[in-house]
């Protein structure tokens, strides 16, 4: 990659087609999903945890402030978090084709708001790596 800009397109356009995958998925796939991204934390937490001490000594380097390095840090804790974060999910009713306020006209036609995928949304945050499966 030359730029951000090209990385950046080259990750959307990446979503963009795996959205396309996951809007038309059922609640078992999706859910499937969820609970192998928490085993694939748990599996390589100590990866992850080791990567995390990385940023951080460059976040020192860098003078960033107390409350930023904080935000940045991961420990087992906050992994576990975001891994029971992930079990809570796939507890909750999936809410994609379900339909409310659904009402029938003089004509017969049925006019209601249905639940449905937001596809590719782009997020930029600044050192909450748990930012990424809290938005998710």
């Amino acid at each position: 990659m030359d730029s951000i800009a090209e990385l950046i397109s080259n990750i959307g356009q990446k979503a963009l087609i795996a959205s396309n995958t996951l809007r038309i998925a059922d609640t078992d796939t999706k859910n499937n999903a969820l609970l192998n991204i928490a085993a694939a934390i748990q599996e390589n937490k100590q990866t992850i945890l080791d990567a995390n001490s990385l940023d951080i000594e460059i976040a020192k380097k860098n003078n960033s402030d107390s409350a930023l390095l904080d935000r940045l840090m991961l420990n087992d804790d906050r992994l576990e978090s975001i891994v029971e974060g992930l079990n809570q999910i796939v507890l909750l009713n999936d809410p994609i084709g379900e339909v409310s306020d659904l009402k029938t006209r003089p004509s017969g036609i049925k006019i209601g708001k249905m639940r449905v995928p937001l596809g590719v949304i782009g997020m930029i945050y600044e050192s909450r790596p748990n930012v990424t499966i809290d938005a998710a």
